[in-house]
């Protein structure tokens, strides 16, 4: 049927926006086939294209990446597949590279539905065609679409059947994941596959296509991220706009460089915007909020952000700009999906939004991608903020963090690594420096004191959900001051997966370069483990030192007079918001 072919420089326009909801990076798997003799059969949907194994031969006969069968077949040979999401499907890609001569000649596909525990087997009844017999040629891609694209049926099976026998290279299924919303109320990543999210719009992906980005897991190599071409020219950005599966609040972003090391992206910059269209048509930049600045990345690590400018407004989809160009693994984009009280996804605009995750439906006129203050009874909670996991990026603004990574290539750049102890040690040199400015004549001394500290009381339960309250801030303004755990380890890879004992970290900037008070709209949080040193830089407001699972002991280094004045320590309790409360740090299940 001619009018299901299309052309292949009609891909990106047909196929560009969809998931490929085969594909075994997406937990697609092969369940049964009816003969792969010559090749295996979970070779079609592999992410790799197909490479050329051409003078290559194995024990029976010579080599393909592809799924190919017997000769001489009488009836026709086939292939079941689950889905790694259940999906809409919308069409396929059938490709025979390799194969000439030993191609196979027609094709057909069929789907279903099952939520058994027991997979379909060839002769389920349930199969229903979804692309009639068509004629495949040697050693090229055919894309079709498919016969059923109806929004009210889903499928998570697949069954590619080939008349009669011979070669399939790869096999991939493309359209739209059923993302089913369980909890309105839970932080989720909106931009996860499986929870509907894509890449719409890539800039360049000489290296790896965009839609890496929202994969499950970190992947196992370059290979299965997104990586742009190295740009020659000053000034040069990469960017791909991801549409979030639906739309939220956000509230934190994950940016994972895993397994870049000499070239991930010098910095990145998030952008956020409302939009009905699945490529945003805003034609001004001022159309897009800034929800994360410009901020450098390091190799081969999870960064953690908390993002700006995010409350009371709900966005649809995100743009991830990297400066001025390389490879990220994975984007995860945090937040509150928008539901309405049959939570169902919202497409509209104008959502009106409560700090307890429950939307509803507001007026039309409302301006796209605000909310609507909260109402009366719900005005006197402020959203908390996420306690996230401690990382250098994240921290940079108020301090530095110490602490020795897996591999030498995942330290700052720039950082000396060098062996120590006979080649029994790595050593990471002058992670951070220390820095007193004292006016002359004060007295102040350098020195390492210790503390213990208690094991924060408070209930998990609510600290996930609701937060825990901060009441009080310090700083010094004179010196730097770091607290070195003296207890279990870790790799640095995640501080909230880390073996050993956890601590909380909260720190914030001052008002203005005048005024004495912290801002508390800059307050953030981090969750460190007991191989991270954290150092405050001089006059950053920051909270004691709250140890989270059981008593810690800390090394303190720092400089001061020790007379007990406010040039050591300045303490500032925070007034309580007669209409937001205390700000509060949501604290993740350890």
């Amino acid at each position: 049927m001619a009018e299901l072919s299309v052309p292949l420089d009609a891909f990106i326009s047909t196929f560009g926006t969809q998931i490929e909801l085969s594909s075994d990076a997406l937990g697609g798997k092969i369940i049964d086939v009816s003969d792969e003799f010559f090749a295996e059969a979970f070779h079609l949907i592999k992410v790799q294209p197909a490479p050329s194994l051409k003078g290559q031969f194995g024990p029976k006969g010579a080599l393909f990446s592809g799924w190919e069968t017997r000769r001489h077949n009488d009836s026709f040979d086939w292939c079941i597949i689950r889905l790694g999401a259940t999906g809409f499907i919308s069409g396929f890609d059938i490709d025979t590279s390799h194969f000439n001569g030993n191609e196979a000649p027609e094709a057909s596909v069929e789907a279903l539905y099952d939520n058994g525990e027991s997979p379909p087997t060839c002769d389920d009844k349930r199969w229903k065609e979804i692309l009639p017999r068509v004629k495949l040629g040697p050693s090229s891609r055919h894309l079709f679409k498919s016969t059923d694209t109806s929004k009210d049926v889903v499928f998570n099976y697949v069954k590619l059947n080939m008349f009669p026998d011979g070669g399939i290279a790869r096999f991939r299924v493309y359209g739209l994941v059923n993302a089913i919303m369980t909890n309105p109320c839970e932080i989720i990543d909106l931009a996860n596959v499986f929870s509907g999210g894509r890449a719409v719009f890539v800039s360049d992906q000489h290296f790896g296509v965009g839609s890496n980005l929202l994969l499950p897991g970190r992947g196992k190599d370059m290979g299965d991220g997104w990586e742009t071409k190295r740009s020659r020219v000053k000034g040069h950005k990469d960017w791909v706009i991801i549409k979030l599966g639906v739309p939220g609040v956000l509230e934190h972003a994950e940016i994972d460089t895993a397994h870049f090391m000499g070239n991930f992206p010098e910095s990145c910059e998030l952008h956020a915007i409302h939009s009905d269209y699945v490529i945003p048509a805003a034609k001004e930049e001022s159309e897009w909020s800034a929800v994360l600045p410009r901020t450098k990345l390091g190799p081969h690590r999870r960064h953690f952000f908390q993002l700006t400018d995010v409350q009371e407004k709900v966005f649809t989809h995100v743009r991830v700009t990297i400066h001025p160009d390389g490879g990220i693994k994975r984007v995860r984009i945090f937040g509150r999906p928008v539901v309405s009280s049959s939570n169902a996804p919202l497409e509209a605009n104008g959502a009106l939004y409560s700090p307890n995750g429950v939307f509803t439906l507001n007026s039309p006129t409302e301006p796209s991608g605000n909310v609507s203050p909260p109402p009366a009874s719900l005005a006197d909670q402020r959203p908390p903020i996420p306690a996230l996991p401690l990382t250098p990026e994240a921290f940079a603004p108020f301090g530095r963090v110490i602490q020795s990574y897996a591999s030498p290539y995942a330290a700052p750049p720039k950082t000396k690594v060098t062996p120590a102890n006979q080649g029994s040690a790595t050593k990471f040199h002058k992670l951070a420096l220390l820095d007193s400015n004292y006016p002359e004549g004060s007295g102040a001394t350098s020195g390492l004191s210790t503390y213990r500290c208690l094991p924060l009381q408070y209930d998990p339960k609510e600290a996930v959900t609701m937060g825990w309250e901060v009441k009080l801030l310090e700083r010094h303004r004179f010196t730097t001051q770091a607290f070195v755990p003296m207890g279990g380890g870790g790799n640095g890879e995640d501080s909230l997966k880390e073996p050993g004992d956890k601590y909380l970290v909260i720190v914030a900037h001052n008002i203005g370069d005048s005024d004495d008070k912290p801002d508390l709209t800059s307050l953030r949080a981090f969750v460190a483990h007991a191989g991270q040193t954290v150092m405050y830089n001089a006059a950053v407001w920051h909270h004691p030192m709250v140890a989270l699972q059981r008593a810690m002991d800390f090394v303190c280094v720092e400089t001061q007079i020790g007379d007990g004045s406010t040039a050591d320590c300045e303490i500032i309790d925070i007034e309580k918001d007669v209409e937001g409360g205390y700000p509060r740090v949501r604290i993740p299940l350890l």
